[in-house]
């Protein structure tokens, strides 16, 4: 049987969901794994309830040392754990993810995007992942990335690149009015723009931050 894992680089894997639960909730990250808590915890570093969105934070056995001759990068990820025990004599590392997730009332984990690109558009937070995921929903693209580009009004302003199919079915003013029946004004992406290909990284995933760096300006004249 599969088992469906979310790990991190600092300490190897850190949730599962269980093949029986794949097809009840397949959208999920899962539960801790043995010897490991993972916590979802806000800004002020408080444990979050269910549904509210926080950063991962893993603790246990398994959480690495920290990064080979890296003392700064260190310090900012491997940081005192949450509700540390005060009558410990020796401070207790976790590792802070920098994913934010949720969790629901039964515990199971749900990641919504990486801190470091989430949009900030009218002040509010949006997760990159929550557009992408709807344009394969709908059929809408063959591949999507989202991304918040500076905007003099907004702050950052939603832009959409797909790779559209072939006989590209959907213009852009198609896709948004999709946007505008499901999701709220601030969601709404402002520009779609149409890519032969999408830009990947080493490791295969979307470069969010390649298209960000190369429209930085799209929104100059606004």
């Amino acid at each position: 049987e599969i088992y469906l894992m979310y790990g991190l680089t600092e300490a190897f894997r850190s949730t599962y969901l269980p093949p029986d639960q794949v097809a009840i909730r397949p959208d999920s990250i899962g539960k801790a794994i043995p010897n490991a808590e993972i916590l979802v915890v806000d800004r002020q570093g408080a444990i979050c309830g269910p549904g509210e969105i926080g950063e991962l934070v893993h603790r246990g056995a398994l959480v690495s040392m920290g990064y080979w001759n890296a003392p700064e990068a260190t310090a900012a990820r491997f940081r005192p754990a949450p509700e540390q025990n005060q009558a410990l004599p020796i401070t207790e590392l976790a590792v802070w993810s920098g994913d934010k997730v949720k969790q629901d009332e039964e515990g199971y984990l749900y990641f919504v995007g990486r801190e470091d690109e989430m949009i900030k558009t009218s002040g509010y937070r949006v997760s990159p992942t929550e557009i992408e995921e709807f344009v394969y929903e709908k059929n809408l693209a063959l591949e999507a990335a989202a991304v918040g580009l500076p905007h003099a009004e907004l702050g950052q302003a939603i832009v959409l690149f797909l790779k559209p199919h072939a006989d590209k079915t959907h213009q852009e003013s198609q896709i948004i009015e999709h946007f505008k029946a499901h999701f709220p004004a601030f969601m709404v992406p402002r520009r779609v723009v149409f890519r032969d290909e999408l830009e990947k990284n080493r490791n295969g995933k979307l470069d969010r931050k390649s298209l960000y760096n190369q429209h930085l300006t799209l929104f100059g004249d606004e």
